[in-house]
């Protein structure tokens, strides 16, 4: 079972609020849930999922889909380590497919069975499809982080599939999410690697895959062994993040519980673990397809050089910017037309057929 550690939910909103505000929460109902909670864990007054999911039963009361999804996704933040925060996922998810008639775009779910580590593992994913697209279009495929996980980038996943004329297939990376197993590095870039081959069959072949924050990581690691036919990186855990685990914010419990932690661990416990995720091996090679790395100057999580070590590499753009922090949210209006373009440019150029 996952455990739970001491959180101040204000310091919760205090890195969050921004976000909240940006995904489409009304600010004053986002204002009235802050004041409203005291507690992390409790499923009772004042606590983080009671309040968050009181709030969304009301959304959900009067059929605003849209909305309830995104305050139970923020119920369930920033893990799953009680009964009650599953049911959080479990209601956000089923607000999710109410809202999905309003999406704009075609829309599935669907859960396939990937190999991981000798045996197969459940991958549910979110399948986005503009109207009318053609058969023989690329495919992007898109992980969050360790907290942030597909539901909760639907504006985005939405974007890309509109803005690129492509399908867009989310999913959870290992250990988060919907995820059944623990973060690891073979094990999650194993099941990678089983989404990318599906994902080639859904369209021309060509796939791209974009991560974000942990789920840069990944995308790092399958941009680097060629794996895919482009990979963007945004706020990717590479190298240096490697031998100093994020701590901040509660993050080092966040990804003990994704590792599969049933107890607090010691910070050493983890930094151990966390090792393995170096990419040096691979970054020591010269296989990689094309590249775009982003992300911001300021991140209190992720250190510049695992941005800047990419500098100078063969088909790789790298972009640290200025005055932005982690995966340089608070600068999104810059760096998201900046990801389509790049996409749009590497996927639709020339190509004489995809890396295999």
């Amino acid at each position: 079972m996952p455990y739970q550690w001491d959180v101040d939910p204000q310091e919760l909103f205090g890195e969050r609020y921004a976000q909240m505000v940006v995904t489409g929460l009304p600010a004053a109902d986002l204002d009235a849930v802050r004041a409203a909670i005291t507690a992390m864990w409790p499923d009772a007054p004042g606590g983080w999922v009671y309040e968050w999911s009181r709030l969304a039963a009301g959304y959900a009361a009067v059929g605003a889909h849209p909305l309830a999804s995104l305050a139970y996704g923020w119920a369930k933040f920033p893990t799953l380590a009680d009964t009650a925060k599953c049911a959080a996922l479990a209601n956000q998810i089923e607000q999710y497919e109410l809202a999905a008639p309003g999406f704009g775009v075609g829309f599935r779910r669907e859960v396939l069975a990937l190999s991981h580590q000798g045996a197969t593992t459940a991958v549910p994913v979110h399948v986005f499809t503009p109207s009318g697209l053609p058969a023989d279009r690329p495919v992007v495929i898109v992980g969050g982080g360790v907290d942030t996980w597909k539901t909760d980038l639907h504006s985005l996943l939405v974007a890309l599939a509109v803005g690129l004329r492509v399908r867009v297939v989310a999913f959870d990376i290992a250990g988060t999410g919907e995820s059944s197993v623990p973060l690891t590095p073979d094990g999650g870039a194993e099941i990678v690697r089983g989404l990318t081959a599906r994902a080639r069959a859904l369209g021309n072949g060509v796939v791209a895959h974009l991560g974000i924050s942990m789920g840069g990581y990944y995308s790092a690691r399958s941009g680097l062994a060629g794996e895919v036919d482009a990979a963007v990186v945004l706020g990717g855990l590479v190298e240096a993040a490697a031998a100093r685990p994020p701590s901040r914010f509660g993050v080092t419990d966040i990804i003990g519980n994704a590792m599969g932690f049933d107890r607090r661990p010691a910070a050493a416990e983890v930094a151990e673990r966390f090792a393995a995720f170096d990419l040096r091996p691979l970054l020591d090679q010269d296989l990689n397809a094309p590249m775009l790395v982003v992300n911001g100057a300021d991140d209190i999580h992720v250190p510049q050089h695992d941005t800047l070590v990419f500098r100078g590499r063969r088909d790789t753009e790298v972009h640290l910017l200025a005055d932005s922090g982690h995966c340089a949210l608070s600068r999104m209006d810059e760096v998201f037309p900046l990801i389509l373009d790049w996409l749009r440019r590497t996927l639709d150029g020339p190509a004489e057929g995809p890396t295999r």
